[in-house]
C-alpha cells in the first residue's frame, strides 16, 4: 500500500499548491509571471528583442507575450490622456453635491406628503 506522500509530486502539498517558499513546478521552472516580470518582458519586447526568442527564454506563448504588450500599451496610452483637475472641476463637484442634496430632501418631502394622504402637485415653473 502506497503512503500519501509517495503518491505527491515532490514539493506539492495538499490541495495541489505548493508550500509557501517551494520552488515553482512547471513552464520550465519558472512559475507564474507578476505583473513586474510582466512589464520587464513587454519592456524586452520593446528595446527590439525577437517575440519567438523571448518567448521560448520565458516559457510563455508568443500570444501571450503579444497580449502583454498590447495591455502594457493601451494602459500607457490611458495615462497619458488624462489631465490636471481644474478650478471648474472642484466647482462642478461641489454643485453636484448640492443637486444632489437637494433632489434627496425633495424626495423625502414627497414620500412624507404621500403618506400624510396627499400629493404634492407637480407644476412646472410655477412656485408659491
Amino acid at each position: 500500500m502506497k503512503k500519501k506522500e509517495e503518491t505527491q509530486p515532490v514539493g506539492a502539498a495538499e490541495g495541489g499548491r505548493r508550500p509557501t517558499g517551494a520552488a515553482p513546478t512547471g513552464r520550465g521552472g519558472k512559475g507564474r509571471f507578476s505583473s513586474q516580470r510582466k512589464a520587464e518582458a513587454v519592456l524586452r519586447l520593446l528595446r527590439g528583442e525577437e517575440l519567438d526568442a523571448l518567448s521560448r527564454e520565458l516559457g510563455v506563448m508568443a500570444a501571450t507575450l503579444a497580449g502583454w504588450k498590447e495591455a502594457f500599451l493601451a494602459a500607457g496610452q490611458a495615462g497619458l490622456k488624462s489631465r490636471e483637475p481644474d478650478v471648474r472641476d472642484e466647482e462642478n463637484a461641489r454643485l453636484k453635491q448640492l443637486l444632489g442634496d437637494r433632489e434627496m430632501r425633495l424626495e423625502i418631502h414627497r414620500q412624507a406628503a404621500k403618506l400624510r394622504g396627499y400629493e404634492l402637485p407637480f407644476i412646472p415653473g410655477k412656485r408659491k
